[in-house]
């Protein structure tokens, strides 16, 4: 697994232990799951053998993302380390209901465990109920599906920080003045969502007073659209002065069309991305900074997080503990959420001390 060389880790793994959110449930084979995740009966055994030969499957939003698969290779590592067996499969699109078909498929495979970033927190939360009457242990990462549709949520970040310091990045980049736009996933992208409305709530207070938030556009977190959506943000409002994309896809595809157009270094443009695919513009003066965590991080430790569920160490209940390889030792926060650990901010000064 990659581990950028960051002087933030300490201070991640420190923080990352203050964790937000919790549930707890049943994982015996065979009993279905309580109405609310965290109304569960079932003890943890802490003791208990992580089980050998799990069977854990990765399900991303767009089997095509590549900051997905960076992830669920990170998944798939930790499951490697524990002696199991992990694999990513999943659809070409990231439509609400793309995933409901994988799952029930992964159910009948029989697998120990489900790690899934959900395109929608309803559309799937049917089949993920099924999978865990079946047995099946459910983790979601990166983005969360109904509470009571899995045991375990892993986060990149707390989201209130996530969103409220897109908005102070931009601010800084524009003057604090003029009007902006969010470019974000899907419609129904939890994660994209969650960190809109705390956007929205940061432009609310008044050293804000001078942005204004004209559009929010959607991608679809396909590269294509993306681009396009950039190109009739600058065409719907010629005044713009800055883009917040908080998706991988969407920062790199609008860098990539503001790189070569008569408003690079006009409009700014912030957001989460990968260093790697980021640097170019930086180093070209598209972009001044951004934000992300180690996306290999994030779904190493679901992966983890999948086995101690699967392997009954623990239900999802808040205040418990579990191994996690290399990131050390996490504890399970109220509605089952562990966090990551906060983002790191990009620039130039820093970008080249990333590989990820």
């Amino acid at each position: 697994m990659t581990h950028p060389r960051t002087p933030n880790r300490a201070a991640a793994a420190t923080l990352a232990a203050l964790l937000l959110l919790a549930g707890c449930g049943s994982t015996t084979k065979g009993s279905a799951p309580t109405a609310d995740a965290g109304a569960g009966t079932a003890k943890a055994d802490p003791n208990a053998p992580i089980k050998e030969g799990l069977k854990v499957a990765f399900l991303p939003k767009e089997i095509d993302n590549p900051y997905e698969a960076l992830m669920d290779r990170g998944g798939i590592t930790a499951v490697g380390e524990l002696k199991g067996e992990g694999k990513e499969v999943g659809p070409s699109d990231a439509s609400a209901s793309s995933q409901v078909s994988y799952i029930t498929t992964l159910v009948q495979q029989r697998q120990d465990a489900i790690v899934i970033a959900a395109n929608d927190p309803d559309a799937v939360a049917p089949a993920l109920r099924e999978a865990m009457a079946e047995g099946v242990a459910v983790v979601t990462v990166d983005s969360d599906a109904a509470h009571d549709a899995r045991r375990v949520f892993v986060n990149q970040a707390d989201s209130e920080e996530i969103g409220r310091s897109q908005i102070r990045m931009i601010s800084q980049q524009i003057g604090g003045r003029g009007k902006i736009a969010v470019l974000s996933a899907t419609p129904n992208a939890t994660n994209q969502n969650t960190w809109i409305e705390f956007m929205r709530d940061e432009l609310g207070k008044p050293e804000h007073a001078g942005i204004e938030l004209v559009k929010v556009a959607y991608g679809d977190d396909d590269d294509q659209k993306s681009f396009q959506e950039t190109q009739a943000l600058l065409q719907s409002t010629p005044d713009l002065k800055g883009i917040v994309a908080p998706t991988t896809v969407g920062i790199s595809a609008a860098a990539r069309y503001l790189s070569t157009s008569p408003q690079k270094g006009k409009v700014a443009l912030t957001g989460l991305g990968t260093p790697n695919q980021m640097r170019q513009f930086v180093k070209d003066g598209t972009v001044t900074a951004f934000a992300l965590w180690d996306p290999e991080e994030l779904g190493y430790l679901a992966g983890y997080a999948a086995a101690a569920l699967a392997s009954g160490r623990i239900t999802g209940a808040q205040g418990e503990v579990f191994e996690a390889g290399s990131l050390g030792e996490r504890t399970i926060g109220e509605h089952g959420e562990v966090i990551l650990g906060p983002p790191t901010t990009f620039d130039a000064a820093n970008i080249d001390d990333y590989d990820f």
